[in-house]
Formats: structure tokens, sequence, C-alpha cells
């Protein structure tokens, strides 16, 4: 059952992906060496705009988070899929006090744009409650001009059960 879920998940990966960068924009071989970026580099810049995006949630920066996420991008949690405003009006009374990013995954899609997958153990406060949480974090960014932006994200809880507790 849980290699059957794993495979539902990466459908849905690679369908958001299809469906917002296009047809034209998916190639699931690596970046050519002759690419604007190669795939080491596409890595290390994507993950450096996921810890920039967590690191505004952590100062409260709302604009800058929001600079992060491309107008058109998809977010998706326990409670659905919801718009960029949906978002950023949810996370106004959220703050993260500390958050670390471990087993780190990275696929190419495109030479503009990659996947990151990791586990994100994080603590913070939301609308006034504490809280400590761990979650399965994928996020698609594209290359657009110079900028990255984050187009399609998604954080599947970890069960309690699976929490160490400490």
């Amino acid at each position: 059952m849980k290699r059957a879920s794993t495979l539902v998940v990466v459908a849905v990966i690679v369908l958001c992906s299809i469906l917002l960068l296009g047809p034209q924009g998916i190639s699931f071989a690596r970046a050519q060496p002759n690419s604007p970026l190669d795939s080491k580099t596409m890595e290390d810049q994507i993950i450096a705009k996921e810890r920039e995006g967590l690191d505004a949630l952590k100062a409260g920066n709302l604009d800058l988070f929001g600079s992060l996420t491309a107008d058109e991008a998809v977010l998706v949690d326990a409670h659905g899929p919801a718009s960029k405003a949906e978002v950023l009006k949810n996370v106004a009374g959220f703050t993260l006090t500390e958050y670390s990013m471990d087993d780190m995954k990275f696929v190419p899609i495109s030479p503009e744009a990659g996947l990151i997958s990791y586990k994100i153990t994080e603590k913070g406060v939301s609308h006034g409650r504490e809280f400590t949480a761990q979650a399965y974090v994928s996020s698609v960014w594209k290359q657009r001009g110079n900028h990255w932006l984050c187009l399609f994200s998604q954080e599947t809880g970890v069960p309690k059960q699976q929490i160490p507790q400490g």
C-alpha cells in the first residue's frame, strides 16, 4: 500500500509539473552541459530559495515569502490545494521559530526547472498557539529571467506516532 501511495504522489507531481510548465517545458533528462545551469548549480539555487522562503516565514516577512511564490502557484497541505493569495492570508498569523530540512532530494525537470523533496522539522507559533511538526515537502521551482519562483508545493504531515518525542 505504501508503494502505491508513493506512486500516486509521484504521478501527481509529474502531472502538476506538466500543467504548470507546459509540455514544451518538461524534459526528464538531466540539464545539458551547455544549458544555462548545470544540475548541481540548479539544485543549490533551488534549495537556497526554499530556505529563503522558510527564513522569510521565520522573520515574519510575508512580502519576501510572497515574492518567491508564482502568482499561479498551487500549494497543497492537509486542507487541500490553495492559491498564493489564500496561503498568504493563512500565514499572516504564522511564524516559524526554528526548522531543519533533512533527506534532501533533487530532480531536474528542465534546464530552467527542478523539484526538491525533503523532510522538514519545524517549531513555531500559528495563530497564537505554539506547535512542533514534521512533514514531507515537495516543491517545484522554475527560473523566470533572473528569478526563481515556486510553482507548486505539497506538504504531507508525518503521523504523530512516527515523530520522536524529546
